[in-house]
């Protein structure tokens, strides 16, 4: 009998093929951004993290470091208990300072951590209770969704939604829109989302974190394609495409595109063949970047009211606190 953990790759396997073949065999050609992180990916990714260029991160651990009680304030002005549920935590490197804020203030509050990696959750569950003794973790490892539903089926308490790191960047505006209806909907009145956007600045200051001078940005786009070629059994040549990123500073959208250098097939599996002309773009991902007057527009319009905002210290991102209505 095949046990669980081998079915799950089986299927994980498959789904990714399907995804792959798909975005592929699409025109214009597509691929999903969820299929960047593999080990090796991750390892880019966290390289990226800590470029010069890069300032999304740090940007927003500014605010989280050095204004994590004000958001308490905002958080426990009810005076009531409640559950901080964060959508996609990672490793919790920046909402542990707001888990130590309401942690000292000997808060009644669960934290509900939501990852689809299995073992992120495991290790937060193990980890945070002993660097915040009487933390209550409950992990949910799985669809943002799917568990959000869950962890209202846990517990009746009111809702504090974490969805930090410009995540709703990796949409276009319409999926935003769509994403923060969806996440209206599972959430009941009173409840609070505390919400980060990459804000609109200097579009070569933009263009510069997606295109580092260190090659590291483009290295993170083209892993995929060694990952196609491992699991996949694929055969792309990573020297004929090119990273190519493009920020439109009208629109805010910040994309990732993939470059065939020439005319040229790659064999995918057994039996799919896919063709890509000299100069195709394969289109990689999205980091849509936002003006204060569109985040504004955005809560109204999916049912929030817009309550307070927190910059960092070069206005280069916001955490916006929305409540919904």
């Amino acid at each position: 009998m095949i046990n669980n953990k081998i079915a799950a790759q089986i299927i994980a396997e498959s789904q990714f093929m399907q995804d792959i073949l798909t975005g592929l065999q699409a025109s214009p050609k597509f691929m999903q951004a969820k299929y960047f992180y593999d080990r090796a990916g991750d390892l880019l990714f966290q390289k990226i993290m800590k470029l010069e260029e890069y300032y999304v991160t740090n940007a927003e651990m500014d605010i989280l470091t050095k204004q994590s009680g004000k958001i308490a304030d905002l958080i426990t002005s009810e005076n009531t208990p409640f559950d901080l549920i964060e959508l996609g935590a990672g490793d919790a490197t920046k909402s542990i300072h707001l888990l130590k804020e309401l942690s000292n203030r000997k808060l009644e509050f669960s934290y509900m951590p939501i990852d689809i990696s299995a073992g992120i959750i495991s290790q937060l569950e193990d980890h945070l209770p002993k660097t915040l003794p009487g933390l209550s973790v409950i992990g949910l490892n799985g669809d943002y969704f799917e568990m959000l539903e869950k962890g209202t089926t846990l517990s009746s308490r009111r809702k504090v939604v974490l969805f930090m790191g410009a995540n709703i960047g990796n949409m276009d505006v319409a999926e935003a829109e769509d994403f923060c209806s969806t996440l209206r909907a599972s959430l009941t009145k009173g409840d609070i989302l505390i919400i980060g956007f990459d804000l609109k600045k200097d579009p070569k200051q933009i263009l510069a974190a997606y295109n580092d001078s260190h090659g590291i940005t483009a290295a993170f786009n083209l892993n995929l394609l060694t990952r196609i070629n491992r699991e996949l059994n694929a055969d792309f040549k990573l020297e004929a495409f090119e990273h190519y990123p493009f920020y439109d500073p009208e629109s805010g959208a910040c994309k990732s595109y993939l470059i065939s250098l020439k005319s040229q097939e790659v064999r995918i599996g057994e039996e799919a063949l896919i063709h890509f002309e000299a100069y195709e773009p394969v289109y990689m991902e999205i980091s849509q970047k936002y003006s204060l007057q569109d985040i504004e527009e955005m809560a109204i319009a999916t049912g929030f009211q817009f309550n307070q905002r927190f910059f960092d210290e070069h206005n280069y991102f916001v955490d916006a606190i929305w409540t919904v209505v």
